[in-house]
């Protein structure tokens, strides 16, 4: 696998053939700061859109040892704005790994047992192609030109990445939100390559409420003129604006009402009264703004609109005959479905579909409701009813497995 080349390289246009502007270059698009597999022409991904994708790459992390039977092997699948850092310091914003609160030695997902790997989805701007990378045709980031994503799209690169590492098959395939949309995509599109799936906090299709905030969000980015018709990144410009407020709209629906009444409720931010203004009075308000602004520094705003277009697309009933138990039906994948009592973003309700699809055709399943007034981020967050089922559950798929 040849993880050493350049964008340059992979367009071949020399530095004098290349657009005037390379602020791009610095990007995490370009510059992902961890392993890439490059696939050439003569490995094309076939899009659901009926493009076929070629040169591509795929960015990823792995941590922990693959064992000599190849049987340990784990894959994280990220959600909407997460990425393939899921244990690593990020590059940008030089925090901790988005999931170091359920892996690593000794917590659930052992990297002392296991061989993880987490690779950043097509269609994102982290370092697997997207509409932020350089489009070999032109030299010029793709921008619009680049072909609507699905989630099937994302586990075909996923499943191409696992062949090029070697991995024939998964002990484990895990992930919480769009993650979890991945996990159930792998378990019924290769049921033979997944031991055990873990969905967490998410739905078998999205529904029109996730959809309605979705295009909200989209609008904003839209609307914002610096958007320059999607070709900001070539007009030295960027949609800070409108993917800020597109952020804060979708932040609000991660959490739960409890959970912003504990931590905000209505207190004022570093005054004792009121401003009499649109300032940021309150101390969500200041919250939210700061999400924002920080988002736009880590995430490309068409990256964005293409991700939130494969999750509204997501529907694994429609694709199976308009029956949801028919994407499950054969399968020996081992399965834990995980919802959180204060998620409205994926309610319960959602998990429990799964549920009651895989019953119908007598797939091995355990359901776990956690008590927890966190909202949809709680399986983000420090939640030790999550971390026990966890364990509980992979510790005993392990054993299943002979690890």
């Amino acid at each position: 696998m040849d993880t050493s080349l350049t964008p340059d390289a992979q367009t071949g246009l020399r530095d004098e053939e290349r657009p005037a502007r390379r602020d791009y270059d610095a990007l995490p698009a370009s510059d992902p700061k961890s392993p890439v597999a490059l696939f050439g022409t003569d490995e094309p991904l076939a899009m659901d859109s009926g493009v076929t994708l070629a040169p591509f790459q795929v960015a990823y992390q792995t941590v922990g040892t693959l064992n000599a039977e190849h049987s340990n092997a784990v894959l994280i699948c990220h959600a909407l704005t997460g990425d393939q850092h899921f244990a690593h310091t990020h590059p940008v914003t030089k925090k901790p790994g988005w999931w170091e609160t359920l892996v690593g030695p000794g917590k659930p997902i052992d990297t002392d047992r296991y061989f993880v790997i987490c690779s950043n989805v097509i269609g994102s701007c982290m370092g697997s192609t997207g509409p932020a990378s350089l489009d070999p045709a032109t030299g010029r980031p793709y921008g619009l030109d680049f072909p609507l994503v699905t989630i099937r799209d994302m586990v075909r690169a996923q499943a191409m990445l696992l062949d090029r590492l070697g991995i024939r098959d998964l002990f484990l395939c895990i992930g919480g939100s769009m993650g979890g949309m991945q996990v159930l995509q792998w378990a019924s599109l290769f049921p033979e390559r997944v031991f055990a799936a873990m969905p967490i906090a998410t739905g078998a299709r999205h529904s029109a409420q996730n959809i309605a905030f979705h295009e909200v969000g989209r609008q904003a980015i839209m609307a914002d003129p610096a958007w320059a018709d999607g070709r900001y990144l070539e007009e030295g410009t960027r949609p800070a604006k409108g993917l800020g407020v597109a952020r804060m709209g979708a932040h609000i629906t991660y959490l739960s009402e409890p959970a912003l009444h504990r931590k905000f409720g209505r207190r004022l931010q570093n005054r004792a009264a009121p401003t009499f203004s649109f300032n940021a009075d309150f101390q969500i308000e200041s919250y939210l703004r700061h999400q924002g602004l920080s988002f736009v520094e880590r995430f490309d705003a068409n990256a964005y609109l293409y991700l939130t277009r494969a999750m509204d697309y997501f529907d694994l009933a429609e694709d199976h005959g308009g029956v949801l138990a028919n994407a499950f039906r054969g399968s020996k994948t081992r399965f834990c479905v995980i919802s959180f009592t204060s998620d409205w973003l994926f309610p319960t309700a959602d998990s429990r579909a799964i549920v009651h699809a895989l019953n119908a055709v007598a797939a091995p399943v355990a359901f776990v409701e956690v008590e927890s007034d966190k909202g949809h981020d709680a399986f983000l967050l420090d939640e030790p009813a999550l971390f026990s089922a966890a364990r509980g559950f992979i510790d005993a798929a392990a054993r299943a497995r002979g690890l």
